[in-house]
């Protein structure tokens, strides 16, 4: 797996990052110039059925997905390290955390799925079970979760990455990991500390959401509401972005 994942920086703070369910390694890339690779050590690995492993097999769990987490940080020499997970990988992040709390400094969440999962109604769930088959389906979920706001070129492209960078049978299995999967009892308490970012426009996982879960379960967590995003910080607001996460990782 190492010679697979994308890095930046040598600095003595480690940090990984950890993709969404339309996203990858490389979707990471619009925030990348602008990270501080002097101070920070940042790695951004694929899941399974994504990018760089999109052929490799796999059950497409949350445990799986954070079990890859820290074997990669055995492989790396890393006995702690940040976190950082944009929405899908805000669960994963958080998984690891439970099955390896002694070696997690802090966390990040982008727009992030919280512990317990994700609830749908009926017409929802099938929008995004249609999603792994359908790229139009793709394209309606990324542009709801940015309040209908952005261009038709920009949503085209993201929904492009999306279909070259991953398995649609692991993008179906992985919605059903992220919605699905409730480990909250296992973090609740924790006294790591927390920065929870999410964009304005985010109609799902927005700033109520955080505060239901994130801020109610982590002790030191602090919330930050990015004007002129939606769920893909990344893309939208990239420079406040990695501003953000270091400002909160440079003090940890």
């Amino acid at each position: 797996m190492a010679s697979e994942v994308q890095r930046v920086g040598d600095g003595a703070h480690a940090v990984i990052a950890l993709h969404g369910w339309f996203g990858s390694a490389a979707a990471w890339r619009p925030v990348q110039p602008y990270l501080d690779g002097e101070r920070f050590s940042y790695l951004f690995p694929d899941y399974r059925g994504y990018g760089a492993r999109r052929s490799e097999q796999g059950e497409h769990s949350i445990a799986e997905a954070a079990a890859d987490v820290i074997g990669l940080a055995d492989e790396q020499g890393l006995d702690r390290f940040s976190l950082v997970g944009h929405s899908m990988g805000g669960s994963v992040m958080q998984r690891v955390l439970a099955d390896a709390p002694e070696r997690v400094r802090a966390l990040v969440g982008i727009s992030p799925v919280p512990a317990c999962g994700v609830p749908f109604d009926e017409q929802s769930w099938e929008l995004f079970s249609g999603a792994a088959e359908n790229p139009g389906n793709r394209r309606a979920i990324i542009d709801f979760t940015t309040g209908n706001r952005l261009t038709g070129t920009w949503l085209d492209a993201m929904v492009r990455h999306s279909l070259e960078h991953s398995d649609p049978r692991a993008v179906a299995e992985y919605l059903q990991a992220w919605a699905r999967t409730d480990f909250h009892g296992e973090i609740e308490g924790r006294d790591v500390p927390v920065r929870v970012i999410v964009g304005e426009h985010d109609p799902a996982l927005d700033a109520e959401t955080m505060g239901a879960t994130f801020e109610k379960w982590y002790p030191n967590c602090e919330l930050v509401v990015f004007g002129n995003a939606g769920h893909y910080a990344i893309d939208e607001t990239p420079v406040a972005l990695a501003t953000a996460i270091e400002d909160f990782l440079g003090a940890r």
